[in-house]
């Protein structure tokens, strides 16, 4: 190899060191804020920072196992799952732009080269997630206020508690899965990031599709910024409005992305559980049996919340006339049709995988107290799967197919990404 095709540094464990440390560093700092906005500081015994390590678990598909004990003649049940996805998506960015800059202004790289810079990660990010899964466990009593459940409490010595702990190794095998599939989408999305040899083939059919695809996830995140800012500033309840925004954003904003779509979730707010923003959202979930949540039973309660199928039209077709003009003029417009269609198919598949949600908490002492007032909860979300799929590749067919038809006057005549700057 001569010394101009010789690579001019290799990515290094400093580079490593640097990138793990930094996406750590992002993600505790807005769990933590999250958490502060929603009032969490008031957590007993210092627990707040037990509860930031616990979110940034979540937030990479780490497993916390939530325990209770209320004494020998009371029970106790609770349980979560729900993914802290502003938290995920800034860990996300800060990984994936880390594992690429050492590799910028190269068309190729090497596949050795390549695993053993993700292999330097992956060992580092090991650790990351053990010394996490270690440091997110905690138990709380529960204060289960005066009356009858309050002096049978007190009578038979059942002071309620509740605590969540890590499941370590499925932690750590769902958090590498979580880094292979953030590396492996920076390699697959990022316009001239270089691939090994064998699969620059990839790059024409999938990357324009894959890139288009990002773009509309965070074309809806930062719209869903617009319209919490607004909300914060006119309706008033800027902390719990702070706090959606620096924990859940995108699981609100990718929820509209499947709602504009067309597609159908079912859930069930009970209890003081809540959605937060926006408030319709909550007013539809509160039903006595299970809820449907489509466009049509939102504008039955806000006739306003036709904009999501505005929004859907526009930011689609946008993504799908960006991607249709990075590809060559030799692409037939019923390829970029099926490409989209695949790419936005897997996109709401991994959204309504990924926003799923499901809560729910009780107490009971001597039969007393399950499913009554305060001291039991429930709220759990989920999409209506395979028809937000076939949705999703709908709506990918034709756009795209409408994309490649406006793109025609701007296609560029040769190969797809091809990055500038020295092989």
């Amino acid at each position: 190899m001569t010394a101009a095709a010789r690579p001019a540094a290799r990515p290094g464990w400093v580079r490593a060191v640097v990138t793990v440390l930094s996406a750590l560093a992002v993600m505790f700092v807005l769990a933590a804020a999250g958490l502060w906005a929603a009032g969490a500081t008031g957590l007993p015994d210092g627990a707040f920072a037990r509860v930031v390590a616990a979110t940034v678990v979540t937030a990479v598909g780490g497993t916390l196992e939530l325990t209770g004990d209320a004494g020998p003649l009371a029970r106790t049940g609770a349980g979560l799952t729900v993914m802290p996805l502003s938290v995920t998506l800034a860990g996300a960015l800060v990984i994936g732009a880390g594992f690429l800059r050492p590799l910028r202004h190269r068309a190729v790289v090497p596949g050795g080269e390549l695993a053993g810079w993700a292999a330097r990660l992956a060992l580092l990010w090991l650790l990351a997630l053990i010394g996490l899964g270690l440091a997110a466990r905690r138990t709380f009593a529960v204060d289960v206020g005066e009356g009858t459940l309050s002096d049978l409490t007190d009578l038979f010595g059942g002071a309620p508690t509740v605590g969540f702990t890590t499941d370590v190794p499925l932690t750590v095998v769902f958090g590498l899965l979580w880094l292979a599939g953030v590396l492996l989408l920076a390699l697959l999305v990022v316009p001239g990031a270089p691939l090994p040899g064998r699969l620059l083939r990839l790059r024409e059919p999938v990357r324009p599709a894959a890139h288009a695809v990002v773009l509309l996830l965070l074309g809806y995140v930062v719209v869903g910024l617009v319209v919490a800012l607004v909300s914060a500033a006119t309706r008033g309840h800027p902390a719990e409005t702070f706090a959606v925004i620096l924990l859940g954003l995108p699981n609100l904003a990718w929820l509209a992305l499947t709602l504009g779509q067309g597609a159908t979730w079912n859930g069930r707010v009970d209890g003081p559980f809540g959605l937060p923003m926006p408030e319709v959202l909550d007013h539809v979930l509160r039903a006595p049996d299970v809820a449907t949540l489509n466009l049509r039973t939102l504008t039955g309660r806000d006739g306003g919340m036709w904009w999501l199928l505005v929004a859907q039209v526009v930011l689609t077709s946008a993504v799908a006339f960006l991607m249709a003009a990075r590809c060559p003029a030799g692409v037939r417009a019923w390829q970029h049709a099926v490409r989209l269609a695949v790419a936005l198919a897997l996109t709401v598949l991994a959204v309504c995988l990924l926003c799923r949600i499901s809560a729910h908490y009780g107490l009971s002492l001597l039969g007393i107290g399950d499913l009554g007032g305060g001291l039991s909860g429930e709220l759990f979300l989920r999409a209506r799967l395979w028809q937000a799929v076939g949705l999703g590749a709908l709506w990918g067919l034709a756009t795209g197919f409408l994309g490649a038809l406006l793109a025609r006057p701007v296609h560029r005549p040769g190969r797809a990404d091809v990055p500038e700057g020295p092989a």
